[in-house]
This record gives C-alpha cells, sequence and structure tokens, in this order.
C-alpha cells in the first residue's frame, strides 16, 4: 500500500512538490522575480536618495520652489505617488501576466478541488 495514499499531508506535501518542480510553476517565479525585483530595487533606491538628500544636502532639499513649498516637500509627497504608481502598477501587471498562469497552474494541479 502507498503511504501517500492514507495520509492527506504525505499527499499534499507530493503535490506541492509536483507543482513547484512543474516547468509551468518555475516559469510563473521567473515572471514574478523580473517584476517585482526590479520595481523594489527601483523603490529603494529612490527612498535612499531622498533619506541622504534630506539628511546630507539640507540646503538644496530647502531650496523654495514656489511659494512655502521646497524641493524636499516636493520629493516627499512623490514619495507617496511612487508607492501608489507601483501597486498600481503591480495589480495591472498581475491582471493580466500573473493571475492567469497561477490560475492555469492550480486548475491543473487541482482541477475541481477548490
Amino acid at each position: 500500500m502507498d503511504p501517500d495514499a492514507t495520509n492527506p499531508n504525505a499527499t499534499n506535501s507530493s503535490l506541492y512538490r509536483e507543482v513547484q518542480q512543474s516547468d509551468e510553476f518555475k516559469d510563473l517565479r521567473k515572471r514574478f522575480r523580473g517584476f517585482v525585483f526590479p520595481c523594489t530595487i527601483f523603490f529603494l533606491t529612490w527612498y535612499f536618495a531622498y533619506v541622504i538628500l534630506a539628511a546630507y544636502f539640507p540646503e538644496f532639499m530647502s531650496t523654495r520652489v514656489f511659494g512655502l513649498v521646497n524641493i524636499g516637500l516636493i520629493f516627499g509627497l512623490l514619495q507617496f505617488v511612487t508607492t501608489f504608481g507601483i501597486t498600481i502598477a503591480y495589480v495591472r501587471w498581475a491582471d493580466k501576466v500573473f493571475d492567469p498562469r497561477a490560475d492555469a497552474i492550480r486548475e491543473r494541479f487541482m482541477g475541481d478541488q477548490r
């Protein structure tokens, strides 16, 4: 008797291994990393540039653009804009690229077991 046939945890474990070893899943991970890592690097670079500018170049950051609005304030607000922009880009990308592939993998391995 197959030990996996009587142990649901072993069956799930072997299914997860099978999914992780499939070419489709490897491609999905590669695509995910191809989107997320560059976005993360971009945002962290942008964030630390802002922090470094604020810490070491206060005279530049305090340069007035108009009225009481200075470069530091604009860069600070752009941090929020960037966060929302990355979020929107990720949601759109996931809807078009990631989710359909993930659904296909789930359908292939799970079928109607949801």
